[in-house]
């Protein structure tokens, strides 16, 4: 646990635990992610409750936050990344303190650890955004018109296979096996078909 208390290893282990953190938060449900974070968290909540740390080097930290928060949500603010990197780099530097006072981080790991981290935290942060704001690839309600091809009989429940995919069905009025259907609408990821009458 000695080495837990070395504030440079404390550092990097508190640096790993957030990017962790961030990460886990834009791919929930893995479970190794949080159970890295929850490990990281255990060590280096030790180190911080057993060495000396400056409160406004702390409060540095939190505030470089907000500006990264900039940069990501607008993508043409990435020069906010700016200020951020500078924040969370000199909070990082002087976060411990030796008993003279004097900062405990070696202020090259500080800088190097801060811009790996704020780097890719943006890079991945937006591109989460731009995942979300990405429109469905399969748009269901363009299959409704089109004819298909039952690949079961289809009543209360059934397959068909339309626009190029198989798809779960349901009918009013029967369908055989083999018979073109048009779907007229949807119930969720059912189809509702009925029996065309027309070939494709």
């Amino acid at each position: 646990m000695n080495l837990l208390l070395d504030p440079n290893v404390a550092y990097v282990i508190l640096v790993i635990g957030f990017v962790l953190g961030v990460l886990a938060l834009f791919t929930p449900g893995t479970g190794i992610l949080e159970v890295g974070v929850l490990f990281a968290i255990v060590l280096a909540g030790y180190a911080v409750i057993k060495l000396p740390i400056n409160l406004w080097a702390l409060i540095l930290l939190m505030v470089g936050v907000v500006p990264f928060l900039i940069a990501v949500r607008k993508y043409k603010h990435w020069l906010y990344l700016i200020p951020a990197i500078a924040s969370i780099v000199v909070g990082s530097i002087f976060l411990f303190k030796l008993e003279s006072g004097a900062p405990a981080i070696d202020p090259f790991l500080a800088v190097f650890m801060s811009v790996v981290a704020i780097v890719l935290l943006w890079f991945v942060a937006r591109k989460g955004i731009e995942a979300m704001k990405l429109r469905p690839s399969q748009d269901l309600g363009a299959l409704i018109g089109q004819i298909g091809v039952a690949r079961s009989d289809i009543r209360t429940s059934g397959s068909i296979y339309v626009g190029g995919e198989e798809w779960t069905a349901r009918s009013d009025k029967p369908i055989r096996e083999g018979q073109y259907a048009r779907v007229i609408g949807r119930d969720g990821l059912v189809l509702v078909v009925e029996p065309a009458k027309e070939e494709k």
